[in-house]
C-alpha cells in the first residue's frame, strides 16, 4: 500500500529529515513511496495505457514497480536511497526478461546519483529526479555490459490500471 503524499507519509510515521538520514531503510521506503506516486501521477496524462504491478518471487526477487501495456511490453523499475548502483541490482530485472523475452523493454533503476549509468543495452541506472526532468536513457546506442543470471518468476500482483509513457 502506498500513499500517494509522501509529506503526508512522512508525518504519519514521524519521519522528519533527521529520521530518514539517520535510518536507509526508511530512506528506501520514502524514495519508494516517491517513486510510485509520481509514475501514478505522471500515468494520468499519459497516452499508453498500462498496469502498475509489483513483483516478488518466491525466491524474494522483488521489482517495486512493473509497468505492462495493453500490447504485453512490459518495463521495470527499481528505487534504491543509494548514490552508488551495482549490476546485481538489475538482476531482478534481468530474470523477469529471461522469462519473458521480447515483450521487455527497459530496465531502470533509479537512484540519488547525478548520472545516467548504462548497465547493458536495455537496463540503465537513472536520477531519481529524471522522473520529472524527461530524461530517460537510449537503449540503442550504448555498448552492452554484463548481465546476472536469473530464475523463475511465480507472483505479480496487479494494483492499478494507469496510463504511462515509457513506451
Amino acid at each position: 500500500v502506498y500513499v500517494i503524499d509522501t509529506g503526508l507519509w512522512a508525518n504519519l510515521i514521524g519521519a522528519g529529515p533527521e529520521r530518514l538520514a539517520a535510518d536507509p531503510e526508511l530512506a528506501g521506503r520514502a524514495a519508494e513511496t516517491f517513486a510510485v506516486s509520481e509514475l501514478i501521477k505522471q500515468a494520468e496524462w499519459s497516452d499508453t495505457r498500462v498496469s502498475i504491478h509489483h513483483f516478488r518471487d518466491r525466491d524474494q526477487r522483488e521489482v517495486d514497480i512493473v509497468l505492462e501495456a495493453r500490447d504485453g511490453r512490459v518495463a521495470c523499475i527499481e528505487v534504491k536511497s543509494a548514490a552508488t548502483v551495482r549490476a546485481r541490482d538489475f538482476r531482478p530485472m534481468r530474470h523477469i526478461k529471461e522469462h519473458i523475452g521480447d515483450r521487455f523493454v527497459q530496465g531502470v533503476v533509479l537512484y540519488t546519483g547525478a548520472a545516467t549509468v548504462r548497465f547493458g543495452d536495455d537496463m540503465a541506472a537513472v536520477p531519481l529526479c529524471g522522473l520529472w526532468e524527461g530524461r530517460r536513457p537510449n537503449f540503442r546506442t550504448q555498448p552492452t555490459t554484463q548481465h546476472d543470471p536469473s530464475g523463475d518468476p511465480q507472483i505479480v500482483s496487479r494494483t492499478r490500471t494507469v496510463p504511462y509513457g515509457p513506451f
